[in-house]
């Protein structure tokens, strides 16, 4: 069985930064337990980078919080993440979903494809209809367990929506 597991922007902003929420901090054990089930197949990562121009662009007026910002320590991956997933491929994304990351998925044959990170409402909803429209054959699966959003109830919509678009929510 080919499989793949994405890691979502699980970055320091998100955890206990700027934009930071104490639920997201309970997913670590969880990542990295994953990670460690997935060392025998491919692992990717993504990475939400932005600038100082940051409140200047399309989603910094409408998030006006800067986060992520390339070179500060928010930008940086949580926790054991840094040393679970190097040598691992990276998509820097200065938006939501990698469009990067879906070129590189299209057309590789994987049986499944497993996200986690943060945050599940936002970049992890879009990363994963970015990896169905690249392997619409493959099984998407998001382990409700290993994402979060710090709104407890758009978090819950988040995964029915993902349901709804044929994504496996554990």
């Amino acid at each position: 069985m080919k499989r793949l597991l994405i890691v979502v922007d699980y970055q320091n902003d998100f955890v206990c930064g700027s934009l930071g929420f104490d639920k997201a901090k309970e997913l670590e054990k969880g990542i990295l337990e994953k990670i460690a089930e997935y060392q025998n197949d491919e692992i990717i990562y993504t990475l939400d980078t932005h600038f100082d121009d940051y409140l200047t662009t399309a989603e910094g007026k409408s998030l006006p919080v800067p986060h992520c910002i390339k070179g500060t320590v928010g930008h940086n991956l949580y926790g054991g993440l840094a040393d679970a997933l190097k040598g691992k491929l990276c998509f820097e994304k200065n938006t939501f979903p990698s469009l990067e990351m879906a070129k590189y998925l299209e057309g590789k044959d994987f049986d499944t494809i497993e996200l986690c990170g943060l945050v599940s409402n936002i970049c992890v909803l879009s990363n994963a209809v970015m990896a169905k429209s690249a392997c619409p054959n493959s099984e998407m699966i998001v382990d409700s367990s290993l994402t979060a959003a710090a709104d407890e109830e758009i978090h819950q919509k988040s995964l029915d929506v993902m349901k709804g678009l044929f994504i496996k929510v554990l």
